[in-house]
């Protein structure tokens, strides 16, 4: 007989699966719109989010769906790895910005400014400087976006440890 997840499953999956995505919303809103250029750390820094976040909302949906525990508790145990790594990759940038160790030798996301114009395009190309590893792009209470990231994944991780792991009727 296949259980379904609890409520204690249910609410962590669908709290996970929303702060994952309002996590990643933010960074790629920070650059959109805010015009913060990531550098490469910061990008790596994504990825398990990217990767993530369709396995917590196909483990949303489950609970939501009253499908086996299994599955809800596999998917929050596969969110609690990306966000462990997605922390331990920002702790590593914001030493690197703090200058606890250096960062990477090959620190460098894309290009901070391009030109629309075509024929100024190599120029613009050859001119820009990709922003390093090792300045924070900005600081809000004094935590760097790397800072806040191992804070955010931290919080949720717990949630999603918890309910990979925790009792099923638990509320």
């Amino acid at each position: 007989m296949w259980l379904s997840a609890g409520p204690a499953q249910t609410k962590a999956a669908v709290l996970v699966a929303l702060g994952m995505i309002i996590i990643i919303g933010s960074a790629l809103g920070f650059e959109h719109i805010g015009g913060y250029a990531p550098c490469a750390l910061c990008l790596e820094q994504r990825n398990p989010y990217y990767w993530g976040i369709p396995f917590i909302v196909i483990g949303a949906i489950s609970a939501l769906m009253k499908w086996p525990a299994c599955i809800v508790r596999g998917t929050l145990m596969i969110a609690f790895l990306c966000l462990v790594a997605t922390a331990l990759i920002g702790a590593y940038h914001a030493g690197a910005e703090w200058g606890f160790w250096p960062g990477p030798e090959s620190c460098g996301a894309g290009l901070t400014a391009t030109s629309s114009n075509a024929g100024n395009l190599l120029d613009s190309l050859s001119n820009s400087k990709p922003p390093s590893c090792e300045e924070a792009a900005g600081r809000f209470l004094g935590i760097s976006f790397a800072g806040w990231n191992v804070i955010a994944a931290s919080f949720l991780s717990i949630f999603a440890y918890r309910g990979a792991f925790g009792a099923t009727n638990a509320s």
